[in-house]
């Protein structure tokens, strides 16, 4: 099963947001445990690191970070095709049809975010951790 993150499932994680980081972890866990295959997009690692640098303060901290996801987590491309389509989608917001349209194109079998609404327009399943943990077979 190829599995695309949203950004805010990783930064739960290096950020260790305490009402989220629990379940984001589970997920991460299911793909060391070779159940899954867990991607984020090219775009992301930069919004995660100027985010976590944010709060860090210090950039290795933060490519500290970043390095051990690699470690786990495939890196999906963002072409030119991606982002046509999401300039041509209807979607609200800009980074969510990029991040659909990653997903789709790189034939993924769903998202794992927090923000459910933000993909309303996808169709690709869209879970939160929660739902996905309980929901999946892998």
């Amino acid at each position: 099963m190829k599995v695309l993150l949203d950004t805010n499932i990783i930064l739960d994680i290096i950020l260790n947001r305490k009402d989220f980081v629990v379940k984001s972890k589970e997920v991460v866990s299911v793909a060391l445990q070779k159940k899954i295959d867990l991607f984020i997009s090219a775009s992301c690692i930069t919004d995660i690191f100027y985010i976590a640098k944010r709060e860090f303060s210090d950039n290795q901290i933060v490519k500290n970070h970043l390095s051990n996801f690699l470690k786990i987590i495939s890196v999906a491309t963002v072409s030119k095709k991606e982002i046509e389509f999401a300039l041509l989608s209807n979607w609200k917001d800009f980074e969510d049809s990029v991040q659909f349209a990653v997903a789709k194109f790189a034939d993924m079998d769903c998202i794992i975010t927090r923000n459910k609404k933000d993909f309303a327009s996808s169709t690709l399943p869209i879970f939160t951790p929660e739902e996905f943990l309980v929901n999946n077979e892998y």
